[in-house]
């Protein structure tokens, strides 16, 4: 063979191999800053809550699906939610941690709910069964939900009938308030936002989405909303589509959104 033979061959297999390596990053998942994927890229259904800064205790929740493109769109109407009293805070959840130093960070007791990305856990409520195709837990007046830092059970739903009396003392977070707290309704239905889930002591504590006691009241850290809201969520969510749960002030919503693969506004 000679040289220009040999060149025009070595040319071709060199294309062959730029073409091929061209369409598999085609299809890589989306990548976030530093050229790792996010860890929320099989997601197909995300839930954003928007407020307006890290001390409002209030915002807006929009839902989104993913397009073929990979992009999003919005799917249904927006949703006035309130969350912790005091705000929001960094929490641990899917995301990395994008600290500021002037940004605050979730502790248990500090009455913000946490920011970030949070897969989407069960859902619960006070009925046998549930309009939702979330896996649902109906709770008794058994089960709490340990906001105790110390306890080896921290950050878990338990049944003290399971776990006994002892190993629930000093939680204040009965999981049937209806029970223990004058018929209040606020966890009748709702789902748990996967934040610290490895139960990271003080790191904050049995945080979901559930219902507002009366339109406009805060929460220590969850996020809440009237009934039809919750009840349109139950039906719209889809395990198999591994829902995210997006929590940001709205400038560190537009800071993050490129390179966390956000839906834009």
């Amino acid at each position: 063979m000679n040289r220009s033979s040999a060149f025009s061959r070595f040319a071709s297999v060199s294309l062959a191999i730029a073409t091929l390596v061209l369409a598999a990053c085609a299809h890589q998942s989306p990548k976030a800053g530093g050229g790792q994927a996010v860890a929320w890229s099989n997601a197909s259904q995300m839930i954003v809550v928007t407020t307006a800064d890290w001390n409002a205790d209030n915002g807006t929740l929009r839902t989104y699906v993913k397009t073929q493109d990979g992009g999003w769109r919005a799917d249904g109407d927006s949703i006035p939610v309130t969350i912790g009293r005091n705000g929001s805070a960094w929490g641990l959840g899917l995301h990395p941690q994008p600290i500021q130093a002037d940004a605050p960070v979730k502790r248990e007791g500090d009455g913000r709910a946490p920011a970030g990305v949070f897969a989407i856990g069960e859902a619960f409520g006070y009925g046998e069964r549930a309009e939702t195709a979330l896996p649902y837990a109906q709770m008794r007046d058994t089960n709490w939900c340990m906001d105790v830092p110390a306890s080896p059970l921290y950050n878990r739903i338990v049944d003290a009938k399971q776990v006994g009396e002892a190993a629930v003392e000093g939680s204040s977070e009965p999981m049937r308030l209806d029970l223990h707290n004058s018929g209040d309704q606020r966890y009748k239905n709702g789902f748990v936002i996967e934040h610290n889930r490895e139960g990271r002591a003080g790191a904050g504590s049995c945080i979901f989405a559930h219902l507002w006691k009366a339109p406009g009241q805060t929460t220590a850290g969850c996020t809440a909303m009237a009934e039809p809201a919750m009840q349109r969520l139950y039906a719209w969510l889809r395990p198999e589509a591994h829902p995210v749960f997006v929590l940001l002030p709205q400038n560190e919503y537009d800071r993050l959104k490129t390179t966390w693969q956000l839906p834009a506004p």
